[in-house]
């Protein structure tokens, strides 16, 4: 269970700048409250105590403003952020790794029995506002915007805007570029945070597009030069060093460190 806490605290400062240390987000953070409150009211559940469950979770919806029926299934690191007027039905499916704000419902679309509440998988975000209705499936790593209305299936990696939900971009043909961008920044020693084609910053877009080139280039160099050597040549074949440029790598540097802190800080007999 204090491995489940501890996990849960460290999925924060992954995903909160504001956490500063690991006391703040144990006693100051509802939608953590809320989500071990499920694990017990889901427990509860299983083992037909239902009527017990129920009364429980309403408990805890007065105390932290989340509804979370005990039927829902959950994944680990659910993060859920600022917490109020969050609505998760019975049916819900939620997987690993996935990011709720406030105001966000994950509800049915009628009032028969069986399936009637969506499913996310791995990685979704879902902004503040959100309605997510119907038995419908959200794909991994797919982002819904705030308010948006989303009344059909979303694909893996996709961005859902708008009332009705709407398709504004997908990262499937692009998940090839996506992650070349991601190893040439890596390669470069930074963070290549919002360099995503979709992404409507267009500094962000710019960066991007740098990467492409980058990377074209150095693919051009590095063929230019085996075809050098082939011939009798003597060019370097050396790889580049990384680049460490202190501004690109201050956000991945900070959090880092607070994930330290809260390790050293957390203590499982609280």
């Amino acid at each position: 269970m204090f491995d489940r806490i501890k996990e849960d605290i460290n999925s924060v400062f992954d995903r909160d700048p504001a956490a500063r240390n690991a006391l703040e987000v144990l006693f100051s953070y509802p939608g953590l409250h809320a989500i071990w409150g499920h694990c017990l009211t889901k427990w509860l559940w299983g083992h037909k105590l239902r009527w017990l469950a129920r009364f429980l979770s309403t408990l805890f919806r007065w105390l932290t403003g989340v509804e979370i029926h005990p039927g829902a299934t959950i994944g680990r690191r659910f993060f859920i952020d600022h917490g109020m007027g969050i609505v998760i039905g019975e049916t819900a499916e939620i997987g690993d790794d996935c990011t709720v704000y406030h105001g966000v419902t994950l509800g049915g679309t009628s009032w028969n029995a069986g399936k009637r509440h969506p499913t996310l998988g791995n990685n979704v975000v879902i902004g503040a506002g959100a309605k997510v209705l119907g038995p419908l499936i959200v794909g991994e790593g797919a982002r819904i915007g705030s308010n948006a209305v989303v009344v059909k299936d979303v694909p893996a990696g996709s961005t859902v805007v708008g009332i009705p939900g709407r398709i504004v971009s997908t990262n499937e043909p692009q998940q090839e570029k996506q992650q070349q961008r991601q190893e040439m920044a890596k390669k470069y020693g930074f963070d290549a945070y919002a360099v995503a084609s979709d992404n409507p910053d267009p500094v962000a877009k710019a960066i991007g597009r740098l990467l492409d080139h980058v990377q074209l280039l150095d693919r051009k160099l590095q063929e230019v030069t085996v075809a050098v050597n082939h011939v009798g040549g003597k060019v370097s074949e050396d790889q580049l060093p990384p680049l460490h440029v202190r501004e690109f790598s201050e956000d991945e540097k900070a959090a880092a460190e607070r994930r330290k802190s809260a390790q050293d800080s957390f203590d499982p007999k609280i």
